[in-house]
């Protein structure tokens, strides 16, 4: 009944669209902290990752760390490149309400891999939030570009299957 009430009421759609800026906000000013101050690198906070998955009370899991190890750790540069980046398009993403379900997911996906790395700061909460907006589904782009984008998209892919059909029929 609740998660009901919170997918269709249109008063929650407003609270839900402060909450979808708020994070943006947050994600956005993070990125472009990032991108425009003097050169981002996160190997600082995956060799830290990694050195946390050891001791007594490790806060890194060992498959998570041997991940960050073998694979974003040699491959950091890449990494220096998508975690800005990644974090500046997810902001705009839910400040303008367009893909927001995907730009939660995205959101909610680099949340997890701070946490598992061992950072709490802001993930917890932010990760709250975003499950929050996941979970009230269309309710919470209902004010955003997404009302107009959906539909097209919809419409776009409906008419780019029915063209295939019948191209192989």
């Amino acid at each position: 009944m609740l998660i009901h009430f919170l997918k269709t009421n249109r008063f929650v759609s407003l609270l839900l669209m402060v909450l979808r800026l708020y994070l943006g906000w947050q994600w956005l000013k993070a990125g472009w902290e990032k991108l425009s101050g003097s050169g981002f690198d996160a190997r600082g906070f995956l060799y830290g990752a990694v050195k946390n998955m050891s001791g007594e009370h490790a806060a890194v899991q060992p498959w998570w760390g041997n991940f960050l190890k073998e694979f974003a750790l040699p491959h950091v540069t890449v990494f220096n490149v998508i975690i800005p980046l990644g974090e500046l398009l997810v902001g705009i993403g839910l400040i303008l309400g367009i893909l927001t379900s995907f730009s939660i997911l995205m959101g909610l996906t680099m949340n997890f891999a701070y946490l598992l790395s061992g950072s709490t700061s802001t993930n917890p909460q932010m990760l709250l939030l975003g499950m929050v907006l996941l979970f009230t589904g269309n309710n919470a782009h209902k004010i955003g570009l997404d009302y107009w984008f959906i539909p097209l998209l919809n419409k776009i892919i409906k008419k780019a299957g029915t063209k295939q059909m019948s191209q192989s029929a």
